[in-house]
Protein backbone atom coordinates (compact mmCIF):
# COMPACT_ATOMS: atom_id res chain seq x y z
CA UNK A 1 0.00 0.00 0.00
CA UNK A 2 1.20 3.50 -0.88
CA UNK A 3 1.93 5.63 2.25
CA UNK A 4 -0.49 7.96 3.74
CA UNK A 5 -0.83 11.47 4.43
CA UNK A 6 -1.51 12.71 7.62
CA UNK A 7 -3.97 15.51 6.66
CA UNK A 8 -3.87 18.90 8.02
CA UNK A 9 -6.88 18.82 10.77
CA UNK A 10 -6.13 18.17 14.16
CA UNK A 11 -9.03 16.48 15.52
CA UNK A 12 -10.72 13.74 15.02
CA UNK A 13 -12.38 10.06 16.42
CA UNK A 14 -15.70 10.22 17.87
CA UNK A 15 -15.00 8.01 21.24
CA UNK A 16 -18.86 7.55 22.24
CA UNK A 17 -20.02 4.10 22.07
CA UNK A 18 -21.44 4.42 18.25
CA UNK A 19 -19.31 1.57 17.13
CA UNK A 20 -21.19 -1.04 16.88
CA UNK A 21 -20.00 -2.78 13.35
CA UNK A 22 -17.72 -6.01 14.03
CA UNK A 23 -15.62 -8.00 11.39
CA UNK A 24 -15.75 -11.79 12.12
CA UNK A 25 -13.64 -12.41 9.04
CA UNK A 26 -11.13 -15.22 8.91
CA UNK A 27 -8.27 -13.61 7.22
CA UNK A 28 -4.96 -12.77 8.82
CA UNK A 29 -4.98 -10.01 11.39
CA UNK A 30 -2.35 -7.43 12.22
CA UNK A 31 -0.90 -4.61 13.62
CA UNK A 32 0.28 -2.37 11.30
CA UNK A 33 1.27 0.93 10.56
CA UNK A 34 2.16 3.16 7.35
CA UNK A 35 1.97 6.80 7.39
CA UNK A 36 4.02 9.93 7.49
CA UNK A 37 3.98 12.75 8.82
CA UNK A 38 2.68 16.50 7.44
CA UNK A 39 5.97 18.82 7.73
CA UNK A 40 3.20 21.69 8.06
CA UNK A 41 0.16 22.39 9.54
CA UNK A 42 -1.61 25.24 11.48
CA UNK A 43 -0.42 25.63 15.27
CA UNK A 44 -2.76 24.61 17.32
CA UNK A 45 -4.26 27.47 19.87
CA UNK A 46 -2.91 28.26 23.77
CA UNK A 47 -5.38 26.07 26.27
CA UNK A 48 -8.39 28.52 27.98
CA UNK A 49 -8.92 28.78 31.33
CA UNK A 50 -11.51 25.81 30.60
CA UNK A 51 -8.58 23.43 29.76
CA UNK A 52 -6.90 21.12 32.09
CA UNK A 53 -2.95 20.29 32.18
CA UNK A 54 -1.94 17.12 33.77
CA UNK A 55 1.44 15.03 33.04
CA UNK A 56 -0.96 11.56 32.10
CA UNK A 57 -4.30 11.20 30.80
CA UNK A 58 -6.01 7.91 30.72
CA UNK A 59 -8.83 6.96 28.30
CA UNK A 60 -10.94 4.05 29.95
CA UNK A 61 -11.50 3.76 33.93
CA UNK A 62 -11.90 -0.05 33.95
CA UNK A 63 -9.71 -1.86 36.07
CA UNK A 64 -6.70 -1.87 33.45
CA UNK A 65 -6.93 2.53 33.23
CA UNK A 66 -7.76 2.87 37.15
CA UNK A 67 -4.66 0.68 38.03
CA UNK A 68 -2.24 2.42 35.75
CA UNK A 69 -3.44 5.75 37.32
CA UNK A 70 -2.84 4.56 40.90
CA UNK A 71 0.43 3.00 39.97
CA UNK A 72 1.53 6.20 38.53
CA UNK A 73 0.66 8.02 41.33
CA UNK A 74 2.26 5.46 43.80
CA UNK A 75 5.18 5.17 41.94
CA UNK A 76 5.90 8.62 40.49
CA UNK A 77 5.07 12.38 41.25
CA UNK A 78 3.36 12.65 37.53
CA UNK A 79 -0.12 14.12 37.76
CA UNK A 80 -2.85 11.98 36.24
CA UNK A 81 -6.40 12.69 34.64
CA UNK A 82 -8.63 9.86 34.02
CA UNK A 83 -11.75 9.80 31.38
CA UNK A 84 -14.23 7.96 30.50
CA UNK A 85 -17.70 7.54 28.23
CA UNK A 86 -19.83 6.34 31.36
CA UNK A 87 -18.79 5.10 35.19
CA UNK A 88 -15.97 3.22 36.55
CA UNK A 89 -16.28 -0.73 36.42
CA UNK A 90 -19.11 0.04 33.81
CA UNK A 91 -18.09 -2.57 31.21
CA UNK A 92 -16.10 -6.01 31.12
CA UNK A 93 -14.74 -5.09 34.82
CA UNK A 94 -17.93 -4.95 36.21
CA UNK A 95 -19.43 -8.14 35.00
CA UNK A 96 -17.05 -11.06 35.48
CA UNK A 97 -16.74 -13.15 38.39
CA UNK A 98 -13.62 -11.75 39.71
CA UNK A 99 -11.31 -14.89 40.29
CA UNK A 100 -7.57 -14.25 40.15
CA UNK A 101 -7.20 -18.17 39.67
CA UNK A 102 -4.07 -19.89 37.89
CA UNK A 103 -5.04 -23.25 37.34
CA UNK A 104 -5.56 -22.48 33.87
CA UNK A 105 -2.93 -21.06 33.15
CA UNK A 106 0.02 -22.35 31.42
CA UNK A 107 3.76 -22.09 32.95
CA UNK A 108 5.66 -20.44 30.04
CA UNK A 109 3.10 -19.54 27.89
CA UNK A 110 3.17 -15.55 26.81
CA UNK A 111 1.27 -14.14 29.39
CA UNK A 112 2.20 -16.58 32.47
CA UNK A 113 4.94 -13.67 34.08
CA UNK A 114 2.48 -11.25 33.40
CA UNK A 115 -0.27 -12.86 35.57
CA UNK A 116 2.02 -14.19 38.04
CA UNK A 117 3.74 -10.81 38.46
CA UNK A 118 -0.39 -9.59 39.30
CA UNK A 119 -0.84 -12.24 40.94
CA UNK A 120 1.73 -11.49 43.79
CA UNK A 121 1.20 -7.87 43.78
CA UNK A 122 -2.74 -8.93 44.55
CA UNK A 123 -1.77 -10.57 47.16
CA UNK A 124 0.72 -7.97 48.72
CA UNK A 125 -1.92 -5.77 48.58
CA UNK A 126 -4.29 -7.90 50.51
CA UNK A 127 -1.40 -8.78 53.01
CA UNK A 128 -0.89 -4.54 53.41
CA UNK A 129 -4.78 -4.16 53.95
CA UNK A 130 -4.57 -6.73 57.15
CA UNK A 131 -1.19 -5.10 58.17
CA UNK A 132 -3.31 -1.56 58.52
CA UNK A 133 -5.81 -3.66 60.42
CA UNK A 134 -8.43 -3.55 57.16
CA UNK A 135 -10.52 -6.47 55.99
CA UNK A 136 -9.22 -7.71 52.87
CA UNK A 137 -12.96 -8.69 52.67
CA UNK A 138 -14.47 -5.68 53.08
CA UNK A 139 -12.12 -3.93 51.11
CA UNK A 140 -11.75 -6.18 48.49
CA UNK A 141 -14.00 -8.62 48.72
CA UNK A 142 -10.55 -10.85 48.73
CA UNK A 143 -11.24 -14.19 49.26
CA UNK A 144 -8.75 -17.47 49.75
CA UNK A 145 -11.16 -19.74 48.04
CA UNK A 146 -8.78 -22.14 46.09
CA UNK A 147 -9.14 -23.46 43.14
CA UNK A 148 -10.27 -26.81 41.12
CA UNK A 149 -9.68 -27.35 37.54
CA UNK A 150 -11.82 -30.40 36.99
CA UNK A 151 -11.94 -32.57 34.21
CA UNK A 152 -14.36 -35.98 33.43
CA UNK A 153 -12.64 -37.75 30.65
CA UNK A 154 -9.17 -39.99 30.84
CA UNK A 155 -7.96 -37.88 28.62
CA UNK A 156 -8.89 -34.68 30.40
CA UNK A 157 -7.46 -36.73 33.71
CA UNK A 158 -4.07 -37.24 31.94
CA UNK A 159 -3.53 -33.50 31.19
CA UNK A 160 -4.35 -32.39 34.49
CA UNK A 161 -1.59 -34.55 36.47
CA UNK A 162 0.87 -32.74 33.67
CA UNK A 163 -0.72 -29.56 34.58
CA UNK A 164 -0.73 -29.66 38.28
CA UNK A 165 3.03 -30.67 37.93
CA UNK A 166 3.94 -27.84 35.61
CA UNK A 167 2.32 -25.40 37.91
CA UNK A 168 4.42 -26.74 41.18
CA UNK A 169 7.44 -26.52 39.07
CA UNK A 170 6.66 -23.36 38.70
CA UNK A 171 6.36 -22.75 42.13
CA UNK A 172 2.96 -22.49 43.36
CA UNK A 173 0.97 -24.52 45.41
CA UNK A 174 -0.43 -26.95 43.24
CA UNK A 175 -2.07 -30.69 43.58
CA UNK A 176 -3.49 -33.61 41.25
CA UNK A 177 -6.83 -34.40 43.24
CA UNK A 178 -7.63 -37.86 42.14
CA UNK A 179 -12.05 -39.07 41.78
CA UNK A 180 -11.98 -39.94 45.75
CA UNK A 181 -9.77 -37.00 46.71
CA UNK A 182 -12.12 -34.74 44.89
CA UNK A 183 -15.57 -36.04 46.10
CA UNK A 184 -14.28 -35.19 49.79
CA UNK A 185 -13.24 -31.51 48.75
CA UNK A 186 -16.69 -30.91 46.62
CA UNK A 187 -19.58 -33.25 48.03
CA UNK A 188 -21.83 -31.70 45.77
CA UNK A 189 -20.10 -32.00 42.56
CA UNK A 190 -20.70 -35.17 40.32
CA UNK A 191 -18.02 -37.53 40.41
CA UNK A 192 -16.96 -40.78 39.06
CA UNK A 193 -13.75 -43.31 38.48
CA UNK A 194 -12.88 -41.01 35.63
CA UNK A 195 -13.15 -37.50 36.99
CA UNK A 196 -10.44 -35.82 38.57
CA UNK A 197 -8.97 -32.14 39.02
CA UNK A 198 -5.88 -29.86 39.50
CA UNK A 199 -6.13 -28.04 42.52
CA UNK A 200 -4.15 -24.81 43.62
CA UNK A 201 -5.13 -24.03 47.34
CA UNK A 202 -4.05 -20.47 47.56
CA UNK A 203 -5.87 -19.66 44.60
CA UNK A 204 -7.90 -15.98 45.36
CA UNK A 205 -10.73 -14.13 44.04
CA UNK A 206 -11.89 -10.37 44.32
CA UNK A 207 -15.06 -8.54 43.73
CA UNK A 208 -14.83 -6.30 41.22
CA UNK A 209 -17.13 -3.13 42.36
CA UNK A 210 -15.74 -3.27 46.34
CA UNK A 211 -11.70 -3.34 44.41
CA UNK A 212 -12.55 -0.38 42.01
CA UNK A 213 -14.04 1.20 44.40
CA UNK A 214 -10.89 1.01 46.76
CA UNK A 215 -8.61 2.02 44.07
CA UNK A 216 -10.93 5.19 43.36
CA UNK A 217 -10.47 5.88 47.10
CA UNK A 218 -6.91 5.35 46.92
CA UNK A 219 -6.34 7.51 43.82
CA UNK A 220 -8.82 10.35 45.12
CA UNK A 221 -6.06 11.17 48.14
CA UNK A 222 -4.24 12.51 45.78
CA UNK A 223 -6.81 14.71 44.50
CA UNK A 224 -6.28 17.41 46.61
CA UNK A 225 -2.49 17.23 45.94
CA UNK A 226 -3.92 18.54 42.43
CA UNK A 227 -2.02 15.51 40.90
CA UNK A 228 -5.82 13.30 40.60
CA UNK A 229 -8.73 13.77 38.28
CA UNK A 230 -11.54 12.27 36.61
CA UNK A 231 -13.72 12.62 34.04
CA UNK A 232 -16.61 10.38 34.37
CA UNK A 233 -19.89 10.66 31.65
CA UNK A 234 -17.88 12.95 29.73
CA UNK A 235 -16.68 11.16 26.33
CA UNK A 236 -13.82 11.45 24.47
CA UNK A 237 -14.29 13.61 21.30
CA UNK A 238 -10.96 13.51 20.08
CA UNK A 239 -7.13 13.79 20.04
CA UNK A 240 -5.62 16.81 19.22
CA UNK A 241 -1.51 16.37 17.54
CA UNK A 242 1.21 18.41 18.56
CA UNK A 243 3.09 19.95 16.22
CA UNK A 244 6.55 18.23 17.08
CA UNK A 245 8.37 16.27 15.25
CA UNK A 246 7.96 13.59 17.26
CA UNK A 247 4.11 13.51 15.76
CA UNK A 248 2.35 13.10 19.26
CA UNK A 249 -0.78 13.92 20.95
CA UNK A 250 -1.25 16.96 23.06
CA UNK A 251 -4.18 17.08 24.27
CA UNK A 252 -7.33 14.60 24.35
CA UNK A 253 -10.98 16.72 23.86
CA UNK A 254 -14.18 15.41 25.52
CA UNK A 255 -17.16 16.73 25.30
CA UNK A 256 -16.91 19.08 28.25
CA UNK A 257 -13.36 20.25 28.48
CA UNK A 258 -9.46 19.63 26.95
CA UNK A 259 -7.31 17.61 29.10
CA UNK A 260 -3.40 18.66 27.76
CA UNK A 261 -1.02 15.71 28.62
CA UNK A 262 2.81 16.98 29.42
CA UNK A 263 3.91 13.30 29.23
CA UNK A 264 1.98 10.12 28.09
CA UNK A 265 -1.57 9.10 26.85
CA UNK A 266 -2.61 6.12 27.56
CA UNK A 267 -5.85 3.77 25.65
CA UNK A 268 -6.91 1.42 28.25
CA UNK A 269 -10.62 1.33 26.13
CA UNK A 270 -11.11 -2.57 26.30
CA UNK A 271 -12.86 -3.94 23.40
CA UNK A 272 -13.44 -0.48 21.66
CA UNK A 273 -9.41 -0.05 21.67
CA UNK A 274 -9.04 -1.06 18.24
CA UNK A 275 -12.29 0.70 16.85
CA UNK A 276 -10.78 3.90 18.87
CA UNK A 277 -7.69 3.92 17.14
CA UNK A 278 -8.65 2.52 13.51
CA UNK A 279 -10.82 5.80 13.17
CA UNK A 280 -8.95 8.02 14.93
CA UNK A 281 -5.77 7.27 12.45
CA UNK A 282 -8.26 7.36 9.39
CA UNK A 283 -9.61 10.38 10.17
CA UNK A 284 -5.66 11.29 10.40
CA UNK A 285 -5.19 10.11 6.66
CA UNK A 286 -3.30 6.84 7.99
CA UNK A 287 -4.01 3.40 8.83
CA UNK A 288 -3.26 2.05 11.94
CA UNK A 289 -4.80 -1.43 12.78
CA UNK A 290 -4.98 -3.65 16.16
CA UNK A 291 -7.26 -6.10 15.99
CA UNK A 292 -8.61 -5.91 19.52
CA UNK A 293 -12.57 -6.93 19.05
CA UNK A 294 -15.45 -7.71 21.28
CA UNK A 295 -16.39 -11.13 22.89
CA UNK A 296 -19.38 -11.50 24.60
CA UNK A 297 -20.19 -13.13 27.65
CA UNK A 298 -22.92 -13.86 29.86
CA UNK A 299 -23.00 -14.81 33.75
CA UNK A 300 -25.57 -15.50 35.76
CA UNK A 301 -25.53 -14.54 39.80
CA UNK A 302 -27.93 -16.11 41.94
CA UNK A 303 -28.38 -14.45 45.00
CA UNK A 304 -28.19 -15.93 48.76
CA UNK A 305 -28.38 -18.93 46.87
CA UNK A 306 -28.11 -21.92 49.85
CA UNK A 307 -28.99 -24.93 47.74
CA UNK A 308 -25.45 -25.86 46.39
CA UNK A 309 -22.39 -26.27 48.78
CA UNK A 310 -19.53 -24.82 47.11
CA UNK A 311 -16.19 -25.04 48.95
CA UNK A 312 -13.49 -23.92 46.18
CA UNK A 313 -14.10 -21.85 43.22
CA UNK A 314 -14.28 -24.40 40.29
CA UNK A 315 -13.67 -24.34 36.21
CA UNK A 316 -14.33 -27.50 34.06
CA UNK A 317 -11.02 -28.59 32.22
CA UNK A 318 -12.56 -27.78 28.69
CA UNK A 319 -12.64 -23.94 29.77
CA UNK A 320 -9.13 -23.49 28.51
CA UNK A 321 -9.91 -24.26 25.18
CA UNK A 322 -13.49 -22.75 24.79
CA UNK A 323 -14.91 -25.25 22.88
CA UNK A 324 -17.67 -24.16 20.52
CA UNK A 325 -21.40 -25.34 20.89
CA UNK A 326 -22.26 -27.27 17.87
CA UNK A 327 -25.67 -28.02 16.73
CA UNK A 328 -27.15 -23.88 16.62
CA UNK A 329 -29.02 -22.70 13.86
CA UNK A 330 -27.84 -21.13 10.70
CA UNK A 331 -28.56 -17.76 11.65
CA UNK A 332 -26.02 -18.33 14.44
CA UNK A 333 -22.89 -19.11 12.47
CA UNK A 334 -19.85 -16.59 13.05
CA UNK A 335 -20.94 -16.50 16.83
CA UNK A 336 -18.57 -19.65 17.50
CA UNK A 337 -20.52 -19.54 21.06
CA UNK A 338 -18.94 -21.34 23.82
CA UNK A 339 -19.98 -22.50 27.51
CA UNK A 340 -17.72 -23.90 30.46
CA UNK A 341 -18.52 -24.52 33.53
CA UNK A 342 -17.27 -21.54 36.24
CA UNK A 343 -18.56 -21.67 39.44
CA UNK A 344 -18.13 -20.14 42.56
CA UNK A 345 -19.38 -17.84 45.70
CA UNK A 346 -18.26 -14.37 46.08
CA UNK A 347 -17.66 -12.05 49.00
CA UNK A 348 -21.94 -11.01 49.46
CA UNK A 349 -22.78 -15.17 49.63
CA UNK A 350 -24.32 -15.25 45.74
CA UNK A 351 -23.83 -17.90 43.62
CA UNK A 352 -21.51 -16.85 40.27
CA UNK A 353 -21.88 -19.25 37.28
CA UNK A 354 -20.90 -18.79 33.91
CA UNK A 355 -19.71 -18.65 31.77
CA UNK A 356 -20.30 -17.73 27.54
CA UNK A 357 -18.09 -16.48 25.04
CA UNK A 358 -19.15 -15.45 21.67
CA UNK A 359 -19.12 -12.74 19.07
CA UNK A 360 -21.98 -10.56 18.35
CA UNK A 361 -20.38 -7.48 18.02
CA UNK A 362 -20.90 -4.61 20.74
CA UNK A 363 -24.54 -6.19 21.05
CA UNK A 364 -25.04 -6.36 25.15
CA UNK A 365 -28.77 -7.38 25.04
CA UNK A 366 -29.66 -10.80 27.26
CA UNK A 367 -29.72 -13.87 25.34
CA UNK A 368 -31.74 -16.05 27.68
CA UNK A 369 -31.14 -19.47 25.22
CA UNK A 370 -27.19 -18.55 26.14
CA UNK A 371 -28.22 -18.37 29.88
CA UNK A 372 -30.49 -21.83 29.28
CA UNK A 373 -26.94 -23.15 28.27
CA UNK A 374 -24.71 -22.16 30.85
CA UNK A 375 -27.52 -23.30 33.01
CA UNK A 376 -27.73 -26.60 31.39
CA UNK A 377 -23.76 -27.05 31.58
CA UNK A 378 -23.74 -26.39 35.13
CA UNK A 379 -26.38 -29.09 35.82
CA UNK A 380 -23.80 -31.82 34.36
CA UNK A 381 -21.20 -30.89 37.17
CA UNK A 382 -23.95 -30.48 40.21
CA UNK A 383 -26.91 -32.61 40.07
CA UNK A 384 -28.49 -31.06 42.58
CA UNK A 385 -29.53 -28.02 40.13
CA UNK A 386 -31.12 -30.29 38.09
CA UNK A 387 -34.86 -30.28 39.60
CA UNK A 388 -34.19 -26.10 39.61
CA UNK A 389 -35.66 -24.64 36.58
CA UNK A 390 -34.75 -21.01 35.77
CA UNK A 391 -38.34 -19.56 35.97
CA UNK A 392 -37.32 -20.87 40.04
CA UNK A 393 -34.99 -18.33 39.90
CA UNK A 394 -36.64 -15.21 38.64
CA UNK A 395 -36.60 -13.33 41.57
CA UNK A 396 -32.94 -14.01 43.32
CA UNK A 397 -30.85 -14.17 39.98
CA UNK A 398 -29.54 -11.79 38.39
CA UNK A 399 -27.47 -11.73 34.70
CA UNK A 400 -24.28 -9.77 34.07
CA UNK A 401 -23.41 -9.08 30.73
CA UNK A 402 -19.74 -7.94 29.79
CA UNK A 403 -17.65 -7.62 26.46
CA UNK A 404 -13.81 -8.77 26.72
CA UNK A 405 -11.23 -7.52 24.74
CA UNK A 406 -10.59 -10.24 22.45
CA UNK A 407 -7.05 -10.87 20.89
CA UNK A 408 -6.40 -13.36 18.31
CA UNK A 409 -3.15 -14.20 19.94
CA UNK A 410 -4.35 -14.28 23.02
CA UNK A 411 -1.90 -11.76 24.03
CA UNK A 412 -2.75 -8.11 25.68
CA UNK A 413 -1.00 -5.80 23.18
CA UNK A 414 0.72 -2.96 25.85
CA UNK A 415 2.90 -0.70 25.07
CA UNK A 416 3.78 2.59 22.52
CA UNK A 417 2.04 3.28 19.03
CA UNK A 418 4.48 3.56 16.54
CA UNK A 419 4.49 6.97 15.38
CA UNK A 420 2.92 8.41 17.86
CA UNK A 421 5.37 9.08 20.54
CA UNK A 422 3.66 10.08 23.65
CA UNK A 423 0.44 7.63 22.82
CA UNK A 424 0.66 3.62 24.16
CA UNK A 425 -1.83 1.20 24.54
CA UNK A 426 -3.06 -1.37 27.44
CA UNK A 427 -5.55 -3.53 25.92
CA UNK A 428 -6.66 -7.04 24.80
CA UNK A 429 -7.04 -8.45 28.03
CA UNK A 430 -9.95 -10.50 27.54
CA UNK A 431 -11.38 -12.15 30.02
CA UNK A 432 -7.66 -11.80 32.61
CA UNK A 433 -8.24 -7.94 32.61
CA UNK A 434 -8.32 -8.34 36.61
CA UNK A 435 -5.97 -11.08 36.74
CA UNK A 436 -3.48 -9.31 34.65
CA UNK A 437 -4.45 -5.48 35.98
CA UNK A 438 -1.71 -4.83 38.54
CA UNK A 439 1.42 -6.04 36.32
CA UNK A 440 0.01 -4.32 33.18
CA UNK A 441 -0.20 -1.43 35.36
CA UNK A 442 3.48 -1.55 36.66
CA UNK A 443 4.76 -2.88 32.76
CA UNK A 444 3.13 1.03 31.80
CA UNK A 445 4.77 3.20 34.07
CA UNK A 446 8.02 1.30 33.51
CA UNK A 447 7.78 1.72 29.91
CA UNK A 448 6.58 5.41 29.93
CA UNK A 449 9.43 6.28 32.49
CA UNK A 450 12.12 4.18 30.52
CA UNK A 451 12.85 1.73 33.45
CA UNK A 452 13.60 -1.90 33.47
CA UNK A 453 10.66 -3.65 34.18
CA UNK A 454 9.84 -6.82 36.57
CA UNK A 455 8.71 -8.28 33.30
CA UNK A 456 9.27 -8.72 29.58
CA UNK A 457 6.55 -6.22 27.59
CA UNK A 458 8.52 -7.43 24.57
CA UNK A 459 5.68 -10.38 23.72
CA UNK A 460 2.54 -7.54 23.56
CA UNK A 461 4.62 -4.70 21.68
CA UNK A 462 1.33 -3.24 19.92
CA UNK A 463 3.43 -3.23 16.15
CA UNK A 464 3.55 -7.32 16.47
CA UNK A 465 2.06 -9.26 13.73
CA UNK A 466 -1.20 -11.37 15.33
CA UNK A 467 -2.42 -14.45 13.16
Amino acid sequence: MNMAILHQSHCSINFSSTHHSSSLTKRRSSLSYKYKFSATGNRMALSSSDDKVFDVVIVGAGIIGLSVARQFLMDSDLSVAIVDKGLSCSGATGAGQGYLWMTHKTPGSPTWDLSMRSHQLWTTMADNLQEQGLDPMVELGWKKTGSLLVGRTRAESDMLKVRAKQLSEAGLIAEYLSSSDLSKREPDLLVDKDTSAAFLPDDCQLDAHRTVAYIEKGNRNFASKGRYAEFYDDPVKCFIRSEDSNGGVEAVQTSKTTLYSKKAIIVAAGCWTGSLMKDLFRNWGMEFHVPVRPRKGHLLALQNFNSLQLNHGLMEAGYVDHPSISGLESSDHGRDLSVSMTATIDAAGNLLIGSSREFVGFNTDLDESVISHIWKRVGEYFPKLRSLSLSDLSESRKVRIGLRPYMPDGKPVIGPVPGLSNVYLAAGHEGGGLSMALGTAEMVVDVVLGRPGNVDSAPFVVDRGVE
